[in-house]
């Protein structure tokens, strides 16, 4: 494990692509947030990378796809998107208080607003579905 594949959350080192990626986000009340599906990287002053945010949505998740279907992700999500240029979903890593089977972070949901694309979908697409407004 190198310094470029780890993140150091509470004194702790973690393999940043076993530990993170792909693991599903949930917030304290253990309600689905989002998946990890990229990692923004900072370079500290003595030289080494540490994980400073998870990435999520199309938008982190296109780029790792690489090649036509990755593009294709990222055009559809930018197309779809609300926002004029828009950027995925970040929660700085001082939000996570655990990383185990998932990533545990210390705010709600709704206060993370990283869903932009997942609302405007239930609103426009999801929602004027037949039968789709049922109890949450």
């Amino acid at each position: 494990m190198t310094d470029s594949d780890s993140a150091v959350t509470a004194g702790r080192q973690y393999d940043a692509v076993l530990h993170l990626l792909d693991r599903q986000i949930v917030d304290p009340d253990n309600l689905l947030v989002a998946k990890v599906d990229d990692l923004e990287l900072t370079r500290r002053e003595d030289g080494r990378w540490v994980v400073s945010a998870i990435l999520t949505g199309p938008g982190a998740l296109g780029p790792r796809l690489h090649g036509r279907l990755g593009e294709w992700v990222g055009a559809v999500w930018r197309r779809l998107h609300p926002d004029a240029d828009p950027a995925p979903g970040r929660i700085p890593m001082s939000d996570v208080i655990d990383i185990d089977s998932a990533v545990t972070v210390g705010r709600r949901r709704d206060a993370l607003q990283v869903d932009g694309l997942e609302v405007w979908v239930r609103d426009h697409v999801i929602g004027r579905l037949p039968g789709s407004r049922h109890a949450e």
